[in-house]
């Protein structure tokens, strides 16, 4: 009875629950990020290779 009381009273396994939440949390950060400012940039670089190259 003393294993099961103290099997359930481990909080061990919870830190790698904790960790998985806090990984895909930041991953979807990371891919909001990129696909906000992913257009911009494609549009500043684009912007940026016309203003450069020389016309004509």
């Amino acid at each position: 009875m003393q294993k099961l009381i103290n099997f359930f009273k481990d909080d061990e396994g919870a830190t790698a629950v904790e960790y998985a939440l806090m990984v895909a949390l930041i991953a979807g950060v990371i891919a909001a990020a990129v696909t906000t400012l992913g257009g911009r940039v494609n549009t500043t670089f684009t912007e940026t290779t016309a203003d450069i190259t020389p016309s004509g």
